[in-house]
């Protein structure tokens, strides 16, 4: 009887412990990271097919966007979209012979300089555009508030703020930057 006893009691320890340890690793999921795969070579070089990240889910409720922060968001087409921010709230973006302007000054994107070697033809990796040029900003000429611009670092085969239009931040789950597989890929990107 005693035998009987401590093994309902030790099953019982073991369930709770199950049962504590599924609920944090959903809580931790849901509310705080959670991992993507990379679906596609809009991000490419900074980013390959495949690679898997974690997304920081509660970096945006307690702190700032930031220009060129690497984004996840809510898609229009109900999938969800990693690219960099580009422009924010009240910013002027513009495309002009293959250079970023954000408010009429020149702007580096070094993560873009290994693209930009690669080009053969005498097209640019980026095509000039202005915000006007962008769905549903023929009227605006800076981005309006709570929302952000955003571009796939592959400029010529990224779907993004210049097909989509601009993205709302309420869309946006989280910021990434750590890719944790494959392991010759693990660490931090900018």
């Amino acid at each position: 009887m005693e035998k009987t006893k401590k093994e309902k009691n030790e099953l019982w320890e073991w369930t709770k412990a199950l049962v504590i340890a599924f609920a944090l690793a959903a809580i931790i999921r849901y509310f705080l990271f959670t991992p993507i795969v990379v679906d596609g070579e809009s991000m490419m070089p900074t980013l390959e097919n495949g690679d898997r990240m974690i997304v920081n889910k509660i970096g945006y409720k307690i702190g700032d966007l930031h220009r060129f922060d690497i984004v996840v968001f809510h898609a229009p087409e109900k999938k969800d979209y990693i690219k960099r921010i580009i422009g924010l709230p009240g910013d002027q973006v513009e495309y002009k012979n293959d250079q970023l302007y954000i408010n009429g000054k020149a702007i580096a994107e070094p993560y873009l300089q290994q693209y930009k070697d690669e080009i053969t033809d005498e097209g640019t990796l980026t095509e000039d555009f202005t915000l006007v040029d962008i769905p549903d900003m023929e009227q605006l000429d800076k981005i309006p508030d709570g929302y952000v611009f955003v571009m796939g670092d592959n400029r010529r085969y990224s779907k993004d703020s210049r097909h989509i239009g601009i993205v709302s931040v309420d869309e946006i789950i989280g910021k990434t930057s750590i890719v944790f597989w494959p392991f010759d890929q693990i660490g931090t990107v900018k």
